[in-house]
């Protein structure tokens, strides 16, 4: 049996001692391969040859969270002189500001992990370049066709993968999609990018890549293979085989909780340890990272630095997506229309603590599978415990956020399982109508579909099925006369009585059908 907290991590590198709560101020030097020795003096940096690193994996799209999970394994492998076969190349798709951030500083940042007790704080080194697309695309492909290149992996979030969402095959009318097919040597998507690379490699004779999905997604692998799978079949025929044939896609479950970095943590992180870095990190100690064991080109040693190969990750994908993410997309707009700011602000209001713990307990738990080798009822007690940890002061807002990719991959799917099996599921409705009043209320809605949406929620107002025929997103959830009722009350309630007056109304009321 694993322990959630930082179970699949291997110990800290030596030296990187927690820091103290209060400040200690350092001189202000900049970041750079340079000053790693003057910046060792406050925290940990890297201590091996950067420039003896094999850079054998390239990630697509780095933001925040892959810099927070993703790259501190691979840099736990050089740092702990494990291997220093898996250097990692990062490249940008859509934003700029990542690349500015980053190159001035020889592609060096710090991760600040916050706990109640204290931080701890390190300098990763293990990505040894930077490309963003746009600019680059020839050298982005080279890097993808470079026969050192043996794992690619990626954080694109459920909008970047081209798919339909009622028959997961490749949605020919995307425009991007039409854009690669168009102009192959020119992708202007991840999937674009990983196709192109492939026929290169096959037509050179060059061994394959394995692709590792990092989103948040119901069996991501399965859905990187039908986008690649499906837009090289629109190239050729041959190539679509030759991936099938050769290529891995194993699905993977990740895990860590990375606020976005704000000016103030910045100014922050400066001011305690002397690094004058563009772009921290401040993230949770908590880690996981579960990758299902097919690798078609070699596989990294991350099981020594606290990754658990399984056979099969759909367990563990659908504990975090339906435990945390959904938890999550439920706390945002509740909490958010109480008027809070921040979740550690909203746990500890015991109204909205006590709605987390039922909703899951109650309503999702009993719906899922047992994950080999985890305790479930531990995983619930520490995601209290993650989501109340006031060091990270991760903002609601955040939480917020594409509304409809992430409630159609994470809460809903409980819901209709819920109501498929006969059940009338308080909580579950209550988050849905939650969601649809935020819609009604705020105007800087970030959803792919947030103007449809609100829209649509504006229009009809305590009525929920113009909002659910949106089929896309909601399936057949409008076709369930006693959800809509649900629904018209639970929105009602939102309205006449309050949000917090209507979550102990349904906290109470859950507790009491159960008895």
């Amino acid at each position: 049996m694993t322990t959630p907290e930082r179970s699949l991590r291997s110990p800290a590198p030596a030296g990187s001692a927690p820091c103290p709560t209060a400040p200690a101020v350092a001189p202000l030097r900049p970041l750079s391969d340079e000053t790693l020795v003057l910046h060792g003096e406050h925290l940990t940096v890297p201590t091996y040859d950067r420039t003896a690193l094999t850079p054998a994996v390239v990630h697509l799209s780095v933001g925040g969270f892959h810099r927070a999970h993703q790259l501190t394994y691979f840099d736990d492998l050089a740092q702990l002189r494990i291997s220093q076969g898996w250097g990692v190349v990062g490249v940008g798709l859509r934003h700029r500001a990542m690349q500015d951030a980053l190159a001035p500083q020889d592609h060096l940042y710090t991760v600040v992990e916050r706990s109640p007790d204290g931080e701890r704080a390190r300098v990763v080194g293990v990505m040894t370049d930077y490309l963003f697309a746009p600019d680059a695309p020839g050298a982005v492909l080279d890097r993808l066709t470079d026969p050192r290149t043996r794992m690619v992996t990626m954080t694109i979030t459920g909008a970047g993968y081209p798919l339909d969402p009622h028959s997961g095959a490749l949605d020919l009318s995307c425009p991007d999609v039409q854009r690669d097919l168009a102009s192959p040597d020119r992708p202007s998507t991840a999937v674009g990018y990983i196709v192109e690379a492939l026929d290169r490699r096959r037509r050179a004779g060059t061994a394959p890549f394995t692709v590792v999905s990092c989103d948040n997604m119901h069996r991501n692998g399965d859905a990187t293979r039908a986008a690649v799978v499906g837009l090289a079949r629109q190239r050729d025929e041959v190539l679509a085989r030759w991936i099938t044939d050769r290529v891995s896609f194993p699905s993977s479950m990740v895990d860590r909780i990375t606020p976005q970095t704000t000016d103030e943590e910045r100014a922050a992180v400066a001011h305690r340890y002397g690094v004058d870095d563009r772009w921290p990190v401040i993230t949770e100690p908590f880690s996981q990272w579960f990758i299902e064991d097919d690798f078609c080109n070699g596989r990294p040693p991350l099981d020594a630095v606290g990754v658990r190969f399984v056979p099969d990750v759909a367990p563990y994908e659908l504990m975090k997506t339906r435990l945390l993410n959904a938890s999550h997309s439920a706390l945002g707009y509740l909490g958010t229309l109480a008027g809070y700011g921040e979740i550690d602000e909203l746990m500890g209001d015991r109204v909205f603590a006590a709605y987390a713990a039922r909703l899951m307990d109650a309503e999702v738990t009993p719906l899922l599978p047992q994950p080999p080798g985890v305790d479930l009822d531990e995983y619930k007690a520490v995601l209290l415990q993650r989501f109340a940890n006031p060091a990270i002061g991760d903002r609601l807002h955040r939480l917020c956020r594409r509304g409809s990719t992430k409630m159609a991959h994470h809460l809903l799917p409980s819901l209709h399982e819920s109501l498929a099996r006969g059940s009338r599921p308080v909580l579950l409705t209550l988050a849905v109508a939650g969601w649809i009043r935020y819609l009604q209320l705020h105007d800087a809605v970030e959803d792919e579909r947030g103007t449809e949406l609100q829209a649509l929620a504006r229009a009809a107002g305590s009525d929920p099925r113009p909002v659910l025929a949106v089929r896309s997103v909601f399936g057949d959830l409008a076709d369930d006369a006693g959800l809509v009722a649900d629904l018209e009350s639970a929105l009602g309630a939102l309205v006449r009585d309050g949000v917090r007056p209507t979550v102990a109304a349904a906290v109470r009321r859950s507790r009491a059908v159960a008895r």
